[in-house]
């Protein structure tokens, strides 16, 4: 092979690898922050994410989070992200204030923030992606239970951590209309941190404490669960109905025992899409997070941001036995 073979080759090769390279530099990457890792929830918004890094092109989704629920692991996670240099971190917090120094180191060193699913405090972020409105949540989550309780009763919540800022706003929007179904008692309010032992346990608790229960409210798609299996277990089904908020290819069992009537959630495929949609937007600079900003989340629509850089992407959709066939297969 001649000597200017030998270089042209080499020059093309060099050519190559800085091609490759620039187009690896030019790749977007978005972390997407769950609260915990093995939650159907945040796998089904993992896969969203990934269908709008497909659809957006040049686009990688790391898809990360702690072990289990906690602020520390949050923040951890974080921080090797910032040491990763990735373009934009979507978190789901454990806790809103606890990981907010983290995520100011972050936007520090050029990284966008935003929170999505449980919010952030808005000096932790640049914006929140609500799944929907929390007063029609809370409103939801009451009027599943009082629909099937038309005399009245006891009703209970089994909620998530003690922290959890989308949890926690919830359960008050709900007492927020309480005054609208006077014959409803909430007798207590129990944590299962986003654990399966935790949450049964806990349901147990309840089922013992409060041998009059009529019903059992849980926002939590890990919570929901379990409750529904400890009813059964205890050989409460059609004496308490478990409702909330849970993912149908999980909840489908439930409905077909009787341990629940009905539930409500939005799509946690469409969340994730959502999420990584407006992440792109804020990093690539297309979009500005400031009150009134009008910014695109693909098939989705467009968020459009309050006072506090909060926008809600849809509403609430209830799941019972007309329905659950036709989305159990799907999320």
């Amino acid at each position: 092979m001649s000597i200017t073979r030998r270089i042209a080759i080499a020059t093309g090769l060099t050519a190559a690898l800085m091609g490759s390279t620039a187009m690896a530099q030019d790749n977007v990457r978005i972390a997407l922050v769950a609260k915990s890792l093995g939650n159907g929830f945040f796998e089904a918004a993992a896969r969203g994410a990934e269908e709008a890094a497909e659809e957006l092109g040049n686009t990688e989704i790391i898809y990360t989070g702690p072990t289990s629920t906690t602020a520390e692991g949050q923040i951890e996670v974080i921080n090797s992200l910032i040491a990763q240099q990735v373009d934009a971190i979507a978190i789901s917090a454990n806790d809103p204030d606890a990981v907010v120094p983290a995520l100011q180191k972050a936007m520090q060193r050029g990284i966008t923030v935003i929170s999505w699913d449980s919010g952030v405090a808005p000096e932790g972020r640049e914006m929140h992606l609500a799944p929907s409105s929390d007063e029609l949540i809370g409103q939801t989550i009451i009027k599943l239970a009082a629909d099937n309780l038309p005399e009245g009763g006891q009703v209970a919540v089994l909620s998530a951590t003690s922290t959890s800022t989308n949890q926690n706003t919830w359960i008050e929007e709900m007492k927020a209309v309480m005054d609208q179904y006077p014959d409803i008692e909430l007798v207590a309010t129990v944590y299962g941190d986003d654990l399966a032992d935790k949450s049964y346990r806990e349901t147990q608790g309840l089922l013992q404490s409060y041998p009059d229960l009529d019903a059992i409210i849980a926002p939590t798609s890990v919570g929901i669960v379990a409750a529904a299996q400890a009813v059964q277990d205890a050989g409460k089904v059609g004496e308490v109905n478990v409702t909330g908020l849970g993912l149908p290819s999980e909840m489908a069992g439930a409905i077909e025992s009787g341990a629940s009537e009905s539930f409500a959630i939005w799509n946690p495929v469409d969340l994730g899409y959502a999420t990584a949609m407006l992440a792109h937007n804020l990093a690539t600079d297309q979009a500005t997070a400031e009150p009134g900003a009008e910014i695109g989340m693909g098939r989705m629509g467009t968020a459009t941001l309050d006072e506090d850089n909060q926008a809600a992407m849809s509403e609430p959709f209830t799941y019972d036995a007309s329905n659950i066939e036709e989305f159990k297969s799907v999320f």
